[in-house]
């Protein structure tokens, strides 16, 4: 049998599968729907709160006015009392309050300070930041115009007061992802993952159910099959790479600072190694549902470890040892550091050539994942 002979057999055993062909044409599509959805509106905004206002002053009303305006918080209503608030977050209409002091303004003149009171739902810890930070610019705002009033009330100019009051500007500019938001930070590292799974799954379904039985991939050579095999998925996963670093990328507007020709050649091994991987585990397999259930369970794991959803000087060293072993840690960081921190090819390759690595153990382990497969088979006929 030929190589194209071959690696068309191996099309048609895939595309006659269809616990392969679902958990591949559709995993892929699927995921790049679903993942990205918690995402898309990048970081939480607009957050609601209620305000207690026992001064009832003109600086409090100002506060209050400033604390509305912050892209951060929405003012939803006042209230009379912290119970009357409380009972406003219990019933979910709003997320925290604000509590203004009796005296705030009259504090404030008389330089004594006032204690502002935030409150808010920390069950989401994203949620009780924003109307954390959005409180807190309000409040040293307004403590910047008390401030100011006062220069001015002893003669100082109003030049000279502005800038004793702002005597230092902070030029806060993100050097990696720009815009704060999860979808560019999240999404290049979830599709990665993706890949390497849905991949491994498909691998190691496709080995689980023929291993056993007699068929094309008997009458070949261990290397005939391994190659033809590793030609099918890589071309088939060239296409999903395509379809999420091209398309998806560009529909949930993620950064691709690298070149296209950087990320292909950054991808490359990655797909070989992952498939070489994948045909290896495979010949761990006898029963088809193992695979399946093995991976999508190895998942978690395998985003907490890769290091940009936790970091990864809290993960226990072995474990970051351990994984080093995966191929789709060394494809995560490359991908993020290449395309999301803009680096250059010289930062990634160490985890390039880690990737080449693993292609050429996994290859060898295939090989004779594959050669004791097919002994067996002919042992018992």
């Amino acid at each position: 049998m030929t190589f194209w002979a071959l690696y068309f057999a191996e099309w048609r055993a895939l595309l006659a599968d269809k616990a392969i062909v679902v958990t591949l044409f559709g995993g892929v599509v699927f995921y790049s729907v679903l993942y990205p959805l918690p995402y898309l509106h990048q970081v939480p905004t607009e957050q609601t709160i209620v305000v207690v206002d026992h001064d009832n002053s003109s600086l409090s009303r100002k506060l209050t006015r400033h604390a509305d305006a912050s892209a951060k918080i929405h003012i939803i209503a006042h209230a009379n009392s912290i119970d009357e608030a409380k009972q406003l977050i219990q019933q979910g209409n709003a997320h925290g309050l604000l509590v203004i002091p009796e005296g705030f303004r009259r504090n404030l003149l008389l330089g004594k300070g006032a204690t502002l009171s935030y409150g808010g739902d920390a069950s989401y810890f994203l949620i009780y930041s924003a109307v954390v930070e959005g409180l807190v610019a309000a409040g040293m705002d307004a403590g910047k115009q008390v401030q100011l009033m006062g220069l001015l009330a002893r003669g100082q100019t109003a030049a000279l007061a502005d800038q004793s009051v702002n005597s230092v500007n902070i030029n806060d500019v993100p050097v990696f992802n720009p815009s704060l938001g999860y979808t560019p930070y999240v999404v290049p590292g979830l599709f990665i993952l993706i890949l390497h799974q849905t991949l491994l799954i498909g691998t190691g379904i496709l080995g689980a159910g023929q291993w056993r039985k007699k068929g094309y991939w008997q009458q070949v050579s261990p290397m005939a099959i391994f190659s033809a095999r590793m030609a099918m998925f890589v071309s088939l996963y060239s296409l999903f790479s395509s379809f999420y670093i091209g398309y998806c990328f560009y529909a949930y507007q993620v950064t691709v600072l690298g070149t296209l020709a950087e990320t292909a050649l950054m991808m490359l091994p990655f797909l070989l190694a992952t498939t070489a991987a994948g045909i290896t585990l495979s010949c761990l397999f006898i029963r088809r549902d193992l695979p399946t259930q093995i991976f999508l369970l190895s998942s978690m794991p395998i985003l907490f470890v890769a290091g940009f959803v936790w970091p990864i000087a809290l993960i226990p060293e072995p474990l970051v040892w351990m994984s080093q072993v995966i191929p789709a840690i060394p494809a995560i960081n490359s991908m993020l550091t290449l395309n999301q921190m803009g680096a250059d090819w010289s930062a990634i390759m160490p985890q390039w050539l880690q990737m080449w690595l693993m292609f050429a153990v996994f290859s060898g382990l295939a090989l004779a994942g594959i050669r004791r497969r097919q002994k067996e088979v002919h042992e018992a006929h």
